[in-house]
């Protein structure tokens, strides 16, 4: 069986290239010359993800390549942009992680791809051509398809966090920039005109004798009586309880990773039912889960079987959050789950893909019916 890494030339008909490509970009790629896949008209089809660091004219970045149990494979690349025809060349360098059956081996995958823009959706797609690693012979050739997408499969590398944050910083300083002070015509202003001095006031009263305060009749008696009256201590009264709520304590392994919110789910009963599968096959994928940082489920493993949670939403905050925590990757990365979720009469069905840097999160909302 024959294994693929990738490495990518895209081909852009741009007359003058000024995209920047950084960010990630997945999709998969189709082995095209494998006589039995020919045979039985099959497609010997690998997920693909490409995260890319654009600088100048150069780039860099990392390649994963996955397919069920069979293989899994992470290189670091590198790379260069022709601005005059938009061609781009990514080369794989590095093996970073491997995992596949005794009986495959791995190929460096070359790609002649596309870039193409369809309203906000990006895309980069034509075809590839590979060659083994051990000794250079060929691998195969086929085609190629990634979309640029938001979040990864794995976690976002940091270079991608760092181009982010330049990209923010620039944006700030262009618009805390001061602009231009406008011209302006000198003009001689004419001092306002001051009013003649009349004769200076004449005191009359200069030595006239200060007036002696008025005295003030002593209080009366009665009155002192009710001063003191009023001046009694009263009775202590209880001071008010004041409950203090007790402090949130957030886990490291939420506090630590990524959260990334999947979905939002507004409930009319404050009691739900979660059934929690394995997505797809059994591959030893074990995880934990926390309601409102609350572990609910402690490292059990992803079964046919479902994971069974019963929870209610009407006590506390007005929104409440399901953690999803992947205790590992299992045989196959990522870590998925379909978690099925049912509220009254209705029931919604949410697939989820976590890693040991993301953790996946579904916020649950309960409104009254009116």
């Amino acid at each position: 069986m024959r294994l693929f890494f990738t490495c990518l030339i895209c081909s852009l008909s741009l007359c003058s290239f000024s995209q920047d490509l950084s960010g990630i970009w997945r999709g998969s790629f189709v082995s095209a010359d494998n006589s039995m896949t020919d045979m039985f008209n099959l497609e010997d089809r690998y997920k693909y993800e490409v995260q890319i660091d654009q600088q100048g004219k150069k780039i860099s970045g990392v390649t994963y390549s996955y397919k069920t149990t069979v293989f899994y494979g992470k290189a670091s690349a590198k790379g260069t942009i022709n601005p005059g025809t938009g061609k781009v060349v990514l080369q794989e360098i590095k093996l970073l992680e491997l995992k596949m059956s005794e009986s495959s081996y791995a190929c460096w995958m070359i790609c002649f791809m596309q870039y193409s823009k369809n309203g906000d959706e990006e895309f980069l797609e034509g075809r590839y051509s590979s060659y083994r690693e051990t000794d250079s012979a060929a691998c195969g050739r086929g085609k190629v398809f990634l979309r640029r997408v938001v979040t990864s499969d794995f976690y976002k590398e940091p270079f991608l966090a760092k181009h982010k944050k330049e990209k923010t910083d620039t944006a700030t300083i262009k618009k805390i920039a001061p602009e231009p002070l406008a011209k302006t015509r000198k003009t001689t202003a004419t001092p306002p005109r001051r009013k003649p001095l009349g004769p200076p006031p004449t005191v009359t009263a200069r030595n006239k004798p200060i007036p002696a305060r008025p005295q003030l009749a002593p209080p009366k008696q009665k009155d002192i009586a009710s001063a003191r009256l009023k001046q009694e201590p009263q009775p202590d009264k209880p001071m008010p309880v004041i409950k203090m709520k007790a402090p949130v304590v957030v886990p490291m392994v939420i506090k630590n990773r990524e959260n990334e919110v999947v979905q939002t789910i507004t409930s009319a009963t404050p009691e739900i039912t979660i059934d929690i599968y394995d997505n797809g096959t059994i591959d030893h994928d074990t995880i934990s889960v926390y309601f409102d940082n609350k572990l609910v489920v402690n490292h059990q493993m992803l079964m046919t079987k479902a994971i069974t949670l019963k929870l209610k939403l009407d006590d506390g905050p007005e929104s409440h959050e399901l953690v999803m925590v992947a205790d590992n990757l299992g045989d196959i990365p990522p870590n998925t789950s379909l978690m099925v979720v049912k509220a009254g009469d209705k029931q919604y069905e949410v697939r989820i893909a976590s890693t040991e840097q993301k953790n996946a999160v579904v916020i649950f909302r309960y409104e009254k019916p009116r």
